[in-house]
């Protein structure tokens, strides 16, 4: 399999191999350009992976502050159950949007997979 043909903005040649029936690799070639974009413009809406973690590390510390609070006596018994309830729908809202963002981005990714897989398959009926 060749490499790519594609010159890296620090003028060193791409070292990735090519794909299959094109000069460039997928990162390079123009007809994937659109695609490319696509999956680029979602890095600033996903907001990140670390953003969920922190979130549900914030939640933990609460939980604890609010244990603390209810066994020394400081929040009755009724307010803080309440209190826990709330913070563990927040922490399932958190929980479920991560299962969400994953489910979609595996989705998206094995949607890839398959039309590379076609088009492979496409390449070999007429010889190429």
């Amino acid at each position: 399999m060749s490499r790519c043909a594609a010159i890296k903005p620090d003028g060193e040649r791409c070292r990735v191999s090519a794909i299959e029936g094109s000069e460039w690799c997928w990162n390079h070639d123009p007809s994937h350009a659109e695609e490319r974009k696509r999956h680029g413009s979602r890095g600033g809406k996903r907001g990140g992976r670390g953003r969920p973690v922190s979130e549900l590390a914030r939640l933990a510390s609460r939980f604890e502050e609010l244990a603390d609070k209810v066994l020394s006596g400081e929040v009755e018994r009724a307010r803080g159950a309440v209190a826990g309830q709330l913070l563990q729908g927040a922490r399932a809202c958190v929980r479920d949007g991560l299962t969400a963002r994953e489910q979609m981005e595996l989705t998206e990714r094995l949607e890839a997979l398959e039309v590379a897989l076609e088009q492979r398959k496409g390449d070999r009926r007429w010889g190429a």
